[in-house]
């Protein structure tokens, strides 16, 4: 199996090094690292390069630490941003579904800034579109204005509501602004069809971005499947890591189609911490490599297909927790290597 891994920026590199340590011990994987991001803006004056894409597109899958950072901020159109690359890679892979799934641990639930009676038991999933929206719509920009425009056709709802029905349980929240926008009622409309028409026996709700946004924090074990668009999900996303108690625990995968990468084989999924690149602890050995490790877990089940390699992982973390791993974010003082030890510890359990 191949694996074009991009560490990226800030602490990218330094939790990279374990997950690659942790994945030698479940398989013979070819390995390759590229420059991406701000740390190929600075190399190659572009956050993706052909090289680093042709790479990307003849593996099996793709792993992504992070990108980004103070150093590449800036408001010039005409400059690169290390989020560029990001997004191009998305929509040069054809990856129109991302998949964010949201546990509550057990041995975490005092580390959420929720209480323990609201976050308990909440097993939710947030199905995001990907490719389109205002994040791929046309942009112009003047001295006195600026606008993004936000589209979307009725196919791509409709293959990223097939892949949010396709992977509930019992319900899907489709989440959408149809009180305001023309897009949004096309995706109410699409959705409700979709549904009616291939996934009656899931149960369907239609629910306002802002008041979804409201029920993530009162009432988070509301929610099964979440479905909606490609900005709404994003900030949804994120806020959903409160139910975890901190970001550095949230894995997400983004799948897709399409095109054939190679003769015969099908594009790779992109496998990435849903966390940014905290470039402030970046350096200091301190940074949680947990959602990197569970990205890997993602992308062993979804772009690889090992089931069982992929449960050993999150098994081991989920054990790692429980015997009272806490890194610095969970409130705890464990560094990057000890969160990795401990886990590889309890995986070299499951193997055995």
């Amino acid at each position: 199996m191949r694996i074009a891994v991009l560490p990226g920026d800030g602490i990218g590199p330094e939790i990279t090094a374990p997950t690659l340590e942790l994945l030698a011990r479940l398989g013979d994987f070819e390995v390759t690292e590229h420059p991406f991001g701000g740390a190929s803006i600075d190399a190659h004056g572009t956050a993706l390069t052909d090289e680093t894409l042709a790479a990307c597109r003849d593996s099996d899958a793709v792993l992504l630490a992070a990108v980004g950072g103070p150093r590449w901020d800036t408001t010039d159109p005409s400059r690169p941003r290390p989020e560029q690359g990001l997004l191009g890679l998305r929509k040069a892979l054809g990856l129109y579904a991302n998949l964010r799934p949201v546990r509550a641990l057990d041995a975490l639930l005092e580390a959420s800034p929720l209480r323990r009676e609201v976050v308990e038991g909440t097993d939710m999933l947030i199905v995001r579109e990907l490719t389109g929206g205002i994040y791929f719509g046309e942009k112009t920009r003047t001295a006195e204005a600026a606008s993004d425009l936000c589209t979307y056709s009725v196919p791509e709802i409709e293959r990223i509501a097939r892949t949010a029905f396709g992977a509930a349980r019992s319900k899907v929240t489709s989440v959408d602004k149809a009180n305001v926008l023309e897009t949004s009622r096309l995706w109410r409309e699409v959705v409700g069809r979709v549904h009616a028409e291939e996934f009656p026996h899931i149960e369907l709700e239609h629910a306002l971005v802002d008041s979804t946004a409201m029920k993530l924090i009162t009432a988070p074990r509301h929610f099964d499947t979440i479905l909606t668009e490609n900005m709404f999900g994003d900030i949804l996303s994120d806020e959903a890591s409160v139910v975890t108690g901190s970001l550095g625990l949230l894995p997400s995968a983004s799948i897709g189609n399409p095109e054939p990468a190679a003769a015969g084989r099908r594009a790779p999924g992109l496998f990435e911490p849903v966390h940014g690149s905290a470039p402030d602890i970046a350096g200091q050995g301190i940074a949680n490599p947990l959602a990197m490790f569970l990205s890997a877990a993602l992308m062993l089940r979804h772009g690889l297909g090992w089931e069982s390699e992929a449960a050993a992982v999150e098994s081991a973390v989920d054990a790692a927790l429980r015997d009272g791993l806490r890194t610095r974010d969970l409130g705890g003082t464990a560094s990057t290597a000890e969160a990795t030890q401990a886990v590889l510890a309890h995986l070299d359990k499951e193997q055995t």
